[in-house]
Protein backbone atom coordinates (compact mmCIF):
# COMPACT_ATOMS: atom_id res chain seq x y z
CA UNK A 1 0.00 0.00 0.00
CA UNK A 2 1.38 3.60 -1.17
CA UNK A 3 2.10 6.22 1.45
CA UNK A 4 -1.36 8.09 -0.31
CA UNK A 5 -3.31 5.49 0.63
CA UNK A 6 -1.60 4.97 4.13
CA UNK A 7 -3.02 8.66 4.94
CA UNK A 8 -6.44 8.13 2.99
CA UNK A 9 -7.16 4.72 5.12
CA UNK A 10 -6.10 6.50 8.33
CA UNK A 11 -8.17 9.37 7.86
CA UNK A 12 -11.08 7.19 6.86
CA UNK A 13 -10.82 5.04 10.06
CA UNK A 14 -10.19 7.98 12.13
CA UNK A 15 -13.57 9.83 10.95
CA UNK A 16 -15.18 5.82 11.74
CA UNK A 17 -14.02 5.73 15.05
CA UNK A 18 -14.43 9.47 15.95
CA UNK A 19 -18.63 8.75 14.18
CA UNK A 20 -19.27 5.54 16.77
CA UNK A 21 -17.46 7.60 19.72
CA UNK A 22 -19.66 10.19 19.35
CA UNK A 23 -22.70 7.44 18.69
CA UNK A 24 -22.45 6.12 21.96
CA UNK A 25 -20.70 9.12 24.09
CA UNK A 26 -22.22 12.29 22.31
CA UNK A 27 -25.33 14.57 23.44
CA UNK A 28 -27.27 14.86 19.95
CA UNK A 29 -29.93 13.92 19.44
CA UNK A 30 -28.70 11.80 17.27
CA UNK A 31 -26.56 10.32 19.59
CA UNK A 32 -29.64 9.70 22.53
CA UNK A 33 -31.12 8.19 19.44
CA UNK A 34 -29.23 5.50 18.89
CA UNK A 35 -28.45 4.82 22.28
CA UNK A 36 -32.24 4.44 22.94
CA UNK A 37 -32.12 1.95 19.62
CA UNK A 38 -29.59 0.18 21.61
CA UNK A 39 -32.10 -0.21 24.26
CA UNK A 40 -35.14 -1.12 22.24
CA UNK A 41 -33.33 -3.87 20.91
CA UNK A 42 -31.76 -5.06 24.33
CA UNK A 43 -35.54 -5.06 25.36
CA UNK A 44 -36.48 -7.20 22.70
CA UNK A 45 -33.89 -9.71 23.09
CA UNK A 46 -34.22 -10.02 26.88
CA UNK A 47 -37.94 -10.77 25.82
CA UNK A 48 -36.83 -13.55 23.15
CA UNK A 49 -34.36 -15.29 25.78
CA UNK A 50 -37.17 -15.26 28.47
CA UNK A 51 -39.23 -17.23 26.01
CA UNK A 52 -37.03 -19.00 24.12
CA UNK A 53 -35.70 -20.33 27.68
CA UNK A 54 -37.72 -23.33 28.22
CA UNK A 55 -38.42 -23.74 24.06
CA UNK A 56 -35.90 -26.97 22.18
CA UNK A 57 -33.97 -25.69 20.08
CA UNK A 58 -34.84 -25.69 16.51
CA UNK A 59 -32.19 -24.75 13.39
CA UNK A 60 -34.25 -21.98 13.02
CA UNK A 61 -33.69 -20.18 17.12
CA UNK A 62 -30.02 -21.81 16.41
CA UNK A 63 -29.18 -19.43 13.30
CA UNK A 64 -31.32 -16.81 14.83
CA UNK A 65 -29.12 -17.35 18.54
CA UNK A 66 -25.99 -17.06 16.03
CA UNK A 67 -27.62 -13.78 14.39
CA UNK A 68 -28.24 -11.93 17.64
CA UNK A 69 -24.62 -13.24 19.41
CA UNK A 70 -22.84 -11.37 16.52
CA UNK A 71 -24.52 -8.87 16.88
CA UNK A 72 -23.57 -7.97 20.36
CA UNK A 73 -20.31 -8.66 19.51
CA UNK A 74 -20.64 -5.71 17.15
CA UNK A 75 -21.58 -3.87 19.56
CA UNK A 76 -18.65 -5.09 22.36
CA UNK A 77 -16.55 -4.15 19.79
CA UNK A 78 -17.37 -0.94 18.85
CA UNK A 79 -17.21 -0.34 22.59
CA UNK A 80 -13.89 -1.34 23.73
CA UNK A 81 -12.45 0.31 20.42
CA UNK A 82 -13.30 3.65 21.65
CA UNK A 83 -13.45 3.46 25.40
CA UNK A 84 -10.37 5.09 27.01
CA UNK A 85 -9.67 2.33 29.19
CA UNK A 86 -10.18 -0.72 28.20
CA UNK A 87 -9.76 -2.38 31.97
CA UNK A 88 -12.43 -0.88 33.36
CA UNK A 89 -14.81 -1.98 30.74
CA UNK A 90 -14.01 -4.91 30.42
CA UNK A 91 -15.14 -4.78 34.48
CA UNK A 92 -18.57 -3.34 33.88
CA UNK A 93 -21.58 -5.39 35.39
CA UNK A 94 -23.35 -5.22 31.86
CA UNK A 95 -20.08 -6.03 29.78
CA UNK A 96 -19.69 -9.09 32.06
CA UNK A 97 -22.82 -9.94 31.33
CA UNK A 98 -22.77 -9.48 27.45
CA UNK A 99 -19.56 -11.72 27.18
CA UNK A 100 -21.36 -14.23 29.23
CA UNK A 101 -24.73 -14.06 26.92
CA UNK A 102 -21.71 -13.97 23.55
CA UNK A 103 -20.70 -17.53 24.73
CA UNK A 104 -23.96 -19.46 25.57
CA UNK A 105 -25.01 -17.77 22.06
CA UNK A 106 -22.59 -19.08 20.08
CA UNK A 107 -21.33 -21.93 21.86
CA UNK A 108 -24.56 -23.66 22.52
CA UNK A 109 -24.33 -25.63 19.26
CA UNK A 110 -21.19 -27.24 20.25
CA UNK A 111 -22.11 -28.46 23.25
CA UNK A 112 -24.89 -30.61 25.17
CA UNK A 113 -25.62 -28.29 28.17
CA UNK A 114 -28.38 -25.88 28.08
CA UNK A 115 -27.17 -22.29 29.18
CA UNK A 116 -30.00 -20.34 27.77
CA UNK A 117 -30.43 -19.27 31.46
CA UNK A 118 -27.89 -16.95 31.58
CA UNK A 119 -29.05 -15.07 28.44
CA UNK A 120 -31.14 -13.89 30.92
CA UNK A 121 -28.43 -11.78 32.48
CA UNK A 122 -28.67 -9.41 29.06
CA UNK A 123 -31.64 -7.27 31.04
CA UNK A 124 -28.96 -6.26 33.13
CA UNK A 125 -27.89 -3.93 29.44
CA UNK A 126 -31.42 -2.49 30.16
CA UNK A 127 -30.52 0.34 32.51
CA UNK A 128 -26.67 -0.48 33.91
CA UNK A 129 -25.27 1.27 30.85
CA UNK A 130 -23.11 5.22 32.11
CA UNK A 131 -24.36 6.80 29.11
CA UNK A 132 -28.19 5.35 29.54
CA UNK A 133 -28.33 6.64 32.79
CA UNK A 134 -26.72 10.02 31.80
CA UNK A 135 -29.39 10.63 28.86
CA UNK A 136 -32.27 9.54 31.07
CA UNK A 137 -31.08 11.47 34.06
CA UNK A 138 -31.01 14.56 32.25
CA UNK A 139 -34.29 13.96 30.09
CA UNK A 140 -36.89 12.25 32.19
CA UNK A 141 -38.12 13.78 35.54
CA UNK A 142 -39.47 10.61 36.43
CA UNK A 143 -36.49 8.71 36.22
CA UNK A 144 -34.96 11.18 38.00
CA UNK A 145 -37.43 10.78 40.82
CA UNK A 146 -37.27 7.10 40.83
CA UNK A 147 -33.73 6.22 39.47
CA UNK A 148 -33.58 3.76 42.94
CA UNK A 149 -37.22 1.87 42.43
CA UNK A 150 -36.72 1.57 38.31
CA UNK A 151 -32.52 0.39 39.38
CA UNK A 152 -33.82 -2.16 42.17
CA UNK A 153 -36.72 -3.34 40.01
CA UNK A 154 -34.73 -4.47 37.30
CA UNK A 155 -32.02 -5.77 39.88
CA UNK A 156 -35.07 -7.99 41.29
CA UNK A 157 -36.39 -8.92 37.29
CA UNK A 158 -33.03 -9.88 35.59
CA UNK A 159 -32.18 -12.45 39.39
CA UNK A 160 -36.34 -13.45 39.00
CA UNK A 161 -35.64 -14.80 35.60
CA UNK A 162 -31.99 -15.87 35.47
CA UNK A 163 -32.59 -18.52 38.92
CA UNK A 164 -36.30 -19.44 37.26
CA UNK A 165 -34.23 -20.62 34.02
CA UNK A 166 -31.80 -22.35 36.08
CA UNK A 167 -34.30 -24.36 38.18
CA UNK A 168 -36.24 -24.99 35.16
CA UNK A 169 -32.24 -26.63 33.97
CA UNK A 170 -31.93 -28.16 37.35
CA UNK A 171 -35.41 -29.51 38.65
CA UNK A 172 -37.44 -29.96 35.45
CA UNK A 173 -36.83 -32.26 32.20
CA UNK A 174 -35.78 -31.11 29.31
CA UNK A 175 -39.24 -31.70 27.82
CA UNK A 176 -41.32 -30.26 30.19
CA UNK A 177 -42.25 -27.28 27.81
CA UNK A 178 -43.57 -24.06 29.01
CA UNK A 179 -45.63 -25.54 31.92
CA UNK A 180 -42.35 -26.43 33.27
CA UNK A 181 -41.32 -23.18 32.81
CA UNK A 182 -44.37 -21.17 34.24
CA UNK A 183 -43.80 -23.95 37.43
CA UNK A 184 -40.07 -22.86 37.73
CA UNK A 185 -41.20 -19.27 37.91
CA UNK A 186 -43.99 -19.97 40.14
CA UNK A 187 -41.15 -22.05 42.97
CA UNK A 188 -38.68 -18.83 42.44
CA UNK A 189 -41.11 -16.70 43.43
CA UNK A 190 -42.64 -18.57 46.20
CA UNK A 191 -39.04 -19.51 47.41
CA UNK A 192 -38.07 -15.66 46.91
CA UNK A 193 -41.19 -14.54 49.15
CA UNK A 194 -40.86 -16.82 51.79
CA UNK A 195 -44.16 -18.59 51.19
CA UNK A 196 -42.70 -21.67 50.78
CA UNK A 197 -46.08 -23.39 49.86
CA UNK A 198 -44.58 -26.96 49.36
CA UNK A 199 -46.17 -28.06 46.42
CA UNK A 200 -43.04 -27.94 44.33
CA UNK A 201 -39.73 -28.49 46.27
CA UNK A 202 -35.95 -29.24 45.56
CA UNK A 203 -35.28 -32.97 47.14
CA UNK A 204 -31.59 -32.30 46.00
CA UNK A 205 -28.30 -30.96 48.32
CA UNK A 206 -28.15 -28.98 45.24
CA UNK A 207 -31.31 -27.71 44.70
CA UNK A 208 -31.71 -27.03 48.65
CA UNK A 209 -28.50 -24.51 48.11
CA UNK A 210 -30.41 -23.30 45.18
CA UNK A 211 -33.30 -22.39 47.14
CA UNK A 212 -31.29 -20.48 50.01
CA UNK A 213 -29.50 -18.68 47.87
CA UNK A 214 -32.76 -17.56 46.10
CA UNK A 215 -33.92 -16.94 49.56
CA UNK A 216 -30.91 -14.92 51.13
CA UNK A 217 -30.20 -12.81 47.88
CA UNK A 218 -33.92 -12.55 45.89
CA UNK A 219 -35.58 -11.59 49.62
CA UNK A 220 -32.75 -8.72 49.42
CA UNK A 221 -33.53 -7.44 46.34
CA UNK A 222 -37.07 -7.39 47.38
CA UNK A 223 -36.40 -4.95 50.08
CA UNK A 224 -34.10 -2.82 48.34
CA UNK A 225 -36.93 -2.80 45.90
CA UNK A 226 -39.66 -1.87 48.80
CA UNK A 227 -37.19 0.51 50.10
CA UNK A 228 -36.83 2.99 47.22
CA UNK A 229 -40.34 2.86 46.19
CA UNK A 230 -41.62 3.80 50.02
CA UNK A 231 -38.72 5.85 51.44
CA UNK A 232 -38.79 9.81 49.97
CA UNK A 233 -37.47 10.59 45.86
CA UNK A 234 -33.90 12.39 46.48
CA UNK A 235 -31.82 12.79 43.01
CA UNK A 236 -28.98 11.26 42.92
CA UNK A 237 -26.28 14.57 41.96
CA UNK A 238 -23.04 14.72 43.63
CA UNK A 239 -22.12 18.18 45.44
CA UNK A 240 -19.00 19.77 44.38
CA UNK A 241 -18.23 21.22 47.51
CA UNK A 242 -18.87 18.37 50.16
CA UNK A 243 -19.90 14.95 47.85
CA UNK A 244 -23.71 14.55 49.48
CA UNK A 245 -25.19 12.58 46.23
CA UNK A 246 -28.76 12.70 47.05
CA UNK A 247 -30.61 16.02 47.06
CA UNK A 248 -34.44 17.11 47.09
CA UNK A 249 -35.73 17.36 43.26
CA UNK A 250 -36.33 20.78 43.03
CA UNK A 251 -33.04 21.60 45.30
CA UNK A 252 -30.75 24.50 43.86
CA UNK A 253 -28.21 24.58 47.15
CA UNK A 254 -26.46 21.36 49.26
CA UNK A 255 -28.56 21.26 52.51
CA UNK A 256 -25.02 19.70 53.91
CA UNK A 257 -23.13 22.64 53.06
CA UNK A 258 -24.84 25.06 50.93
CA UNK A 259 -22.88 25.16 47.77
CA UNK A 260 -25.34 25.88 44.55
CA UNK A 261 -26.22 23.01 42.80
CA UNK A 262 -26.34 22.76 38.93
CA UNK A 263 -29.20 19.68 38.48
CA UNK A 264 -30.12 18.85 35.08
CA UNK A 265 -33.36 19.77 34.25
CA UNK A 266 -35.16 19.40 30.74
CA UNK A 267 -33.79 22.75 30.12
CA UNK A 268 -30.29 22.04 30.47
CA UNK A 269 -30.35 19.19 28.00
CA UNK A 270 -27.75 19.63 24.95
CA UNK A 271 -29.08 19.32 21.42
Amino acid sequence: MVPGENLWHGARMEELHRTIRLLYTGQSLRARRFRYGLIVFDALTIAYFIVTAALPATPVTTALNIGLGLLIVLDLAARFWISHNLRRELTRIYTIADLVVVASLLLAPLITENFAFLRVLRGLRLIHAYHLLRDLRRESLFFRRHEDAILAAVNLFVFVFVTTSFVFVLAFDGEAGIAGYVDALYFTVATLTTTGFGDITMTTPGGKLLSVFIMVVGVALFVQLARAIFQPSKIKYKCPECGLNRHEPDAIHCKHCGEPLKIETEGNSGT
